[in-house]
C-alpha cells in the first residue's frame, strides 16, 4: 500500500509541476483518496470504526474530530455540505461523495496533520499489526502527504484537466519523486517569510522542476549518482545529470543529491551552499568532449568550452551510462549538429564507440577487438560541429578562443586601471585631511638625517633671525634632537617659547612673573561661585565623613589635609612670583597650616575655609576684587579632594624604577599635577596624566617650565581622554588607513575575530606610546610627533601606530592572531621595539599617502 501511495503521489506531483495546479476532478485525486482510505482502514479497531457503521473513515474522522481541533474543522465542513444536500452550488460527483472525508481534508491542506496525529496515537485506534501502527511505514505515510497538501487545487473546467502521463523513452530515468515533494514543502514552509525569500524559493523550486519532463523542455537523458568534484579541496559529490532540449538548444544540468533528496537536515535548502556547485552548461558553448574509459569505473567525461575552460569532470557509474549519454546527445544535436567522429551503429548492440585505428611501422592498420580484449585504446575526443554554418568549423573554435583571450586581457587591464582610479579617489576623499599636501623632502636644502645638533643650535641662538623655523623643525622630524640640548629645545617645540626669540626675551619669559598672563605658571586660580559670595558666618558646615560626599574614606584620607597640601603648592607658586612682605606673610601662613596638619589629622571645614580666606587675602595684598575661598561649595571641595586622592595614588607608582624619580622629584611631580588640576578642575585628573608629565620633568627638571610645557602638551592630549572625542576619530582614521595602505592585513584582521575596531591601540594614542617604549625612545618619538604637524601630518600618531603593526605584520599573519592574541603580544613587546626603524616606516607611510594625493 505504501508503494501504491508513493506512485499516486508521484503522479499528482507531476501534474502539479506541468500545469502549476491540480484539478479537483482529476483521476489522480480519486486514486490518491482511495489509496489513503485503504491505508487508514487497515486493521482499524472495531470500536474506532463503529459497530453499526459501514463507513469506517467517517467513524474514524468523527471520533478524532472530538479531540483534535484540525480534524474538528474538517468534520464541521463535511457536515455543513451534507446538510446542504442538493442545494449546493456545485454538486459533487458520486466518486467525490464516496471519498468526501479524505478529499475535504486534502483540499483544506490539513490531511498530513490529521494523519500524523493518527500515527502518533495509533495505539488507540489500530491493531498492533496495522500499517498505521508500524513505526516505519506510519511516519512515511504521513510524510508522503506533505507534498499533495501543499498544492493548489481548482474547480475550473479546462480542456486538459484530465491528466495523461508524458511520453518517455526507455533510457529516461526520471527525477526522484522526493525532489518535487521537497520543492512543494519549501513553498509551504516559506509562506510566511519576506518577499525576497519567496522569490528565492520560487527560483529554487523552478530549478528543481526544470529537471523533470514538462511541457516546456524535453528530457533526453537522466542519470543519478554521477560524481563531480566542484573544487580541488572538496570531496567528490554525487548528483543527478540530465540533458534537456528546448527547441534547437541543448542544456546539460548536474544537481547535487543533497538538493534532490533533501538530505540537508535543518539548514535552509534555498540558501544552501550546494546551489553554488550545481552545473548548467549550454551545449552551444561546448566545442570538445573528452571521454576516458577505465575498467574499474564507468567512464569520465570532460566538457571544454569555446574559451578553452574545462568544466569539472563527470564520473559515470559502471554499466554503459557514458555511451548512453553520448547516444542521447548525438540524437539531440541532429539535424543541425553532430559529433565528430560520430558513434558507430552495430547490429544487435546499437550505438558503440568508433573503432580506433593504430598505425604500425609498416603503415598498416589493425582494428581494435570488438569484445574489448585489447584495452590499449580507451580515450576519445569528440567535437561538436554544426555543418550548416558558413565558416570553417575547424578554425572557428581557435579563432573564438583568441578573441576571448584578447577581450579578457583588455578587460583586465581596463578594470585594473579603473580600480586604481577608484583607489586614488578613495584616498583623496578619506585620507586627504590626514596629511599635509606639501611634501617636505629630507634632503633639501640639506640632509636632515643628522637631526638638530648642539653646534647648529648654538648658531641659531647667536643669530636666530637667519634661521627659518621650518628648517629647524625639518631637522627634528627626520633626525631628532641631540640629547644635550633637549632641555633648551623642548620649550620651543611645545610652544612655551616662540622661534625667533633672542636670549634676553627667553630669559625674561623664563623669569618668574616676567611672562605676565601669557605664560602659564603656578598661579592661584579662584573660579567665581555660582551663587555669589557667601558670608562666612552664613556658610554651611560640612561633615567630611558624610556618605553623600562620594569620597573613598573621608576620615582616613583627610580632605582637609588634601586642601592643606594644595595650599602649600599654591603658596609655593606665589612665593616664586611675588616678593616683599606679601610673599613672606604667605610663607608664614603656609608654615602655620603645615604645623596644624601635623598636630591633628583632620580639621573642620570652618577652619579650612578661614585659612584659605586668610591665605588669599595676604597673598594678594588685600581683599579687593578677590572672592572669598570660604564661598566654595561642598561639591567643589569634594571634587578637589577626590582629584587629590587620585593624584596621590598615581604619583606614588609613576615610573618608580626610573632613577630620576626620588622622593623630592615625586613631590615636584605632585605639585605640578595639583596645580594643573586646580586650573582645569572642570576636567579634573584622569589616570595617565602623570605618564605624560614624567618625561617632561626628566628633561626640563624645572617645576615652572615643566608646568607650562605640560599645559601646552595637554591642549592636544586632553582630547584623547574620556571627556574628549578624539579617540573615536583615531580609531576610524586608523581603520581607513590600513584598509587602503594594507588591505591584505585588514582582511586578515577582519577574518580572525574582526578586531578592525583597533581598540588595542587605545593606550598608544592615550599616552603617545609612552608605556610602549624606553625613556630614551620616548624622547625621540615625542619630538617627531610635536613637529610633524608642521612638516607632514597633524595625525602622525596614526602612521606611527600603523608602522608598529606593519613591523610585526608577518608574525600577526603567520600566527593568525585574534584580538586577545594581539593585545598580549604587544604587552609582551613593550620597551623592546626598534624605534628608529618604526619612525622610518611611519615617515614612509606618510609620504606614500602624500604621493597618492599629489598624483592626479
Amino acid at each position: 500500500m505504501i508503494l501504491c501511495l508513493s506512485v499516486q503521489v508521484k503522479q499528482i506531483m507531476e501534474e502539479a509541476v506541468t500545469k502549476k495546479f491540480v484539478h479537483e476532478d482529476s483521476s489522480h485525486i480519486i486514486g490518491l483518496c482511495s489509496t489513503i482510505e485503504a491505508c487508514l482502514s487497515h486493521l482499524l479497531k472495531r470500536r474506532a470504526a463503529g459497530f453499526l457503521r459501514s463507513d469506517k473513515i467517517a467513524a474514524l474522522f468523527t471520533k478524532i474530530g472530538k479531540v483534535n481541533a484540525t480534524a474538528g474543522e474538517v468534520l464541521k465542513r463535511v457536515l455543513y455540505r451534507h446538510n446542504l444536500k442538493g442545494r449546493a452550488p456545485q454538486p459533487l460527483s458520486a466518486q467525490a461523495i464516496k471519498h468526501i472525508w479524505v478529499r475535504t481534508a486534502l483540499f483544506e491542506k490539513v490531511l498530513d496533520k490529521i494523519v500524523q496525529y493518527i500515527v502518533d496515537n495509533s495505539s488507540k485506534y489500530y491493531e498492533r499489526e496495522s500499517l498505521m501502527h508500524d513505526t516505519v511505514f506510519g511516519p512515511i505515510l504521513a510524510c508522503l502527504l506533505v507534498g499533495p497538501c501543499a498544492l493548489e487545487y481548482t474547480k475550473l473546467k479546462t480542456s486538459d484537466h484530465f491528466w495523461t502521463d508524458p511520453k518517455g523513452t526507455s533510457h529516461i530515468l526520471l527525477v526522484p519523486t522526493m525532489a518535487v515533494i521537497i520543492s512543494c514543502i519549501i513553498r509551504k514552509r516559506q509562506s510566511s517569510v519576506s518577499m525576497s525569500e519567496d522569490k528565492f524559493a520560487a527560483s529554487a523550486r523552478e530549478y528543481v522542476e526544470s529537471l523533470h519532463q514538462n511541457s516546456r523542455t524535453h528530457l533526453l537523458y537522466g542519470k543519478n549518482n554521477v560524481l563531480v568534484q566542484p573544487k580541488k579541496e572538496m570531496e567528490v559529490l554525487r548528483g543527478y545529470l540530465s540533458l534537456h532540449q528546448s527547441g534547437d538548444n541543448l542544456t546539460l544540468k548536474w544537481t547535487p543529491n543533497q538538493l534532490i533528496n533533501g538530505t540537508l537536515g535543518d539548514c535552509d535548502l534555498e540558501k544552501s551552499i550546494y546551489w553554488d556547485y550545481a552545473l548548467t552548461v549550454p551545449l552551444r558553448q561546448v566545442v570538445c568532449i573528452h571521454c576516458h574509459q577505465r575498467s574499474d569505473c564507468g567512464g569520465t567525461l570532460v566538457l571544454v568550452n569555446q574559451d578553452g575552460i574545462q568544466r569539472p569532470p563527470l564520473h559515470f557509474p559502471p554499466g554503459g551510462h557514458l555511451l548512453a549519454f553520448l547516444s542521447c546527445l548525438e540524437t539531440g544535436l541532429l539535424p543541425r549538429g553532430q559529433l565528430e567522429p560520430p558513434l558507430w551503429s552495430q547490429r544487435g548492440k546499437g550505438k558503440v564507440f568508433p573503432k580506433l585505428r593504430k598505425r604500425t611501422s609498416t603503415q598498416t592498420a589493425r582494428l581494435v577487438d570488438q569484445e574489448g580484449e585489447d584495452q590499449t585504446a580507451a580515450d576519445y575526443v569528440f567535437r561538436i560541429v554544426y555543418p550548416g554554418r558558413h565558416h570553417d568549423s575547424s578554425e572557428s573554435p581557435l579563432k573564438m578562443l583568441c578573441q576571448n583571450m584578447k577581450r579578457q586581457i583588455v578587460s583586465r587591464a581596463f578594470y585594473g586601471w579603473l580600480a586604481y582610479c577608484r583607489h586614488l579617489s578613495t584616498v583623496r576623499t578619506h585620507l586627504s585631511a590626514l596629511v599635509n599636501h606639501n611634501i617636505v623632502p629630507p634632503d633639501k636644502p640639506c640632509e636632515a638625517s643628522g637631526g638638530l645638533s648642539k653646534d647648529l643650535w648654538s648658531k641659531y641662538q647667536k643669530d636666530c633671525k637667519n634661521y627659518k623655523e621650518l628648517e629647524l623643525l625639518r631637522l627634528v622630524y627626520y633626525g631628532g634632537v641631540q640629547h644635550d640640548i633637549r632641555k633648551e629645545v623642548w620649550p620651543f617645540l611645545l610652544g612655551h617659547y616662540k622661534f625667533g626669540m633672542d636670549e634676553p626675551e627667553v630669559g625674561e619669559q623664563h623669569t618668574p612673573g616676567g611672562g605676565g598672563g601669557d605664560t602659564p605658571g603656578h598661579s592661584t586660580v579662584v573660579p567665581p561661585t555660582a551663587g555669589g559670595v557667601i558670608v562666612p558666618d552664613e556658610r554651611p558646615l560640612v561633615e567630611f565623613d558624610s556618605p553623600d560626599s562620594g569620597l573613598p574614606s573621608s576620615r582616613n584620607y583627610s580632605v582637609t589635609s588634601g586642601h592643606s597640601q594644595i595650599l602649600s603648592s599654591i603658596d609655593d607658586g606665589q612665593s616664586t612670583e611675588e616678593d616683599g612682605g606679601a610673599g613672606e606673610e604667605a610663607r608664614t601662613q603656609t608654615h602655620s597650616v603645615t604645623e596644624a596638619k601635623e598636630q591633628q589629622d583632620s580639621i573642620s571645614e570652618e577652619r579650612l575655609c578661614s585659612q584659605l580666606d586668610k591665605l588669599v587675602t595676604n597673598g594678594n595684598g588685600g581683599t579687593e576684587g578677590m572672592p572669598s575661598l570660604s564661598s566654595y561649595t561642598i561639591e567643589l571641595l569634594d571634587t578637589v579632594a577626590l582629584n587629590l586622592h587620585r593624584i596621590d595614588k598615581d604619583v606614588q607608582r609613576c615610573d618608580r624604577n626610573y632613577g630620576y624619580f626620588t622622593t623630592a622629584n615625586l613631590e615636584k611631580l605632585r605639585n605640578i599635577m595639583c596645580s594643573y588640576v586646580w586650573d582645569h578642575l572642570e576636567m579634573g585628573y584622569v589616570q595617565g596624566m602623570c605618564d605624560l608629565l614624567a618625561p617632561l620633568m626628566v628633561i626640563l627638571d624645572d617645576e615652572c617650565l615643566a608646568y607650562s610645557c605640560f599645559s601646552q602638551l595637554m591642549k592636544r592630549m586632553s582630547q584623547n581622554f574620556p571627556n574628549g572625542g578624539a579617540m573615536d576619530t583615531h580609531f576610524t582614521n586608523m581603520r581607513s588607513l590600513i584598509q587602503i595602505l594594507d588591505s591584505e592585513l585588514f582582511e586578515l584582521m577582519h577574518q580572525n575575530g574582526d578586531y578592525t575596531h583597533f581598540y588595542f591601540c587605545y593606550r598608544w594614542f592615550l599616552l603617545d606610546f609612552k608605556r610602549e617604549l624606553l625613556y630614551q625612545d620616548v624622547f625621540s618619538v615625542w619630538e617627531v610627533i610635536w613637529v610633524a604637524p608642521h612638516i607632514s601630518s597633524q595625525h602622525f600618531v596614526l602612521f606611527l601606530a600603523l608602522a608598529l603593526v606593519e613591523v610585526y605584520r608577518e608574525i600577526i599573519r603567520d600566527n593568525t592572531m585574534d584580538f586577545t592574541d594581539i593585545i598580549k603580544f604587544f604587552n609582551e613587546m613593550a620597551e623592546r621595539h626598534d624605534v628608529q626603524h618604526i619612525l622610518q616606516i611611519a615617515r614612509e607611510l606618510v609620504h606614500k599617502v602624500q604621493s597618492l594625493i599629489e598624483n592626479k
